[in-house]
């Protein structure tokens, strides 16, 4: 993997930025630091302020693991054009199936892992998060959430940090909502910032040219091209986007007024 923001790298930022790019970020441990207590996420101000910058200049969107509604609370007032919620379903691949195969989890969920020391279950509607940075027993409860999991069917799990995921196994990913953003507002280009397992399903895609995808924080066996050291270096991410980029371009898009 390379530094993005070395300066030989320079040049790769400056062509994506001059082109008609997609400008795509995911929320925890991207643009907001990860924090013992995910309900105490939150961007800093200089990101903040920085987004709503960058927002101004190009079409931005956020891809979170989130509930699309837990999202958008927290970039009120950003400006970006869309935000993406539960890993790539929300709002624009939800289904009733989707929300039942969920319902139908629960009380197996509630049954088998409510009670472990430590462990909270999320539902997001369309999906589930089993959070357990409390707990002092991780490995013992990784491999409870697996033997639920395995008793539930047909499930897909995405590890996260210190959270495990459950979706349905015909559930849209992040892979495919970014596709679908960068169709829908007319963009030739993608640069996509990432930090966890669920945003592989983007950095796979096999673009060259027309996809530039950034890690948060190094990892050999990532399929991003770049990376950057920590979540601390996203503001100069930003901070670069906005010096090599046009001075000002009106957006081809209309903000959804978060």
């Amino acid at each position: 993997m390379r530094h993005i923001l070395a300066r030989a790298n320079r040049d790769v930022l400056r062509q994506f930025a001059c082109s008609r790019v997609l400008l795509a970020f995911d929320y925890d441990g991207t643009l907001a630091p990860i924090v013992s207590d995910p309900k105490q996420a939150a961007m800093r101000a200089t990101t903040r302020a920085l987004l709503s910058e960058i927002a101004k200049r190009y079409p931005c969107v956020v891809i979170s693991g989130r509930a699309r509604a837990d999202a958008l609370r927290r970039l009120r007032g950003v400006g970006a054009v869309e935000v993406i919620g539960n890993h790539g379903i929300e709002p624009w691949q939800t289904s009733q199936r989707g929300l039942l195969a969920v319902r139908r989890w629960q009380p197996t969920l509630a049954r088998r892992l409510a009670r472990l020391p430590g462990v909270r279950i999320e539902n997001k509607v369309y999906s589930v998060a089993v959070h357990y940075r409390q707990s002092r027993e991780k490995k013992k409860v990784r491999m409870a959430i697996h033997r639920t999991a395995a008793a539930l069917g047909d499930v897909r799990l995405i590890r996260g940090k210190q959270v495990v995921n459950l979706l349905p196994n015909d559930a849209p990913h992040k892979g495919i909502a970014l596709e679908k953003a960068r169709t829908r507002f007319q963009c030739d280009t993608a640069l996509y910032v990432g930090d966890d397992d669920t945003d592989e399903d983007v950095f796979a895609l096999d673009q060259p040219g027309q996809l530039l995808t950034i890690r948060v924080g190094s990892k050999r066996d990532t399929l991003a091209g770049y990376f950057l050291r920590d979540q601390a270096e996203i503001d100069q991410l930003l901070h670069v986007l906005l010096s090599v980029g046009p001075e000002r371009r009106q957006r081809a898009v209309t903000s959804a007024g978060q």
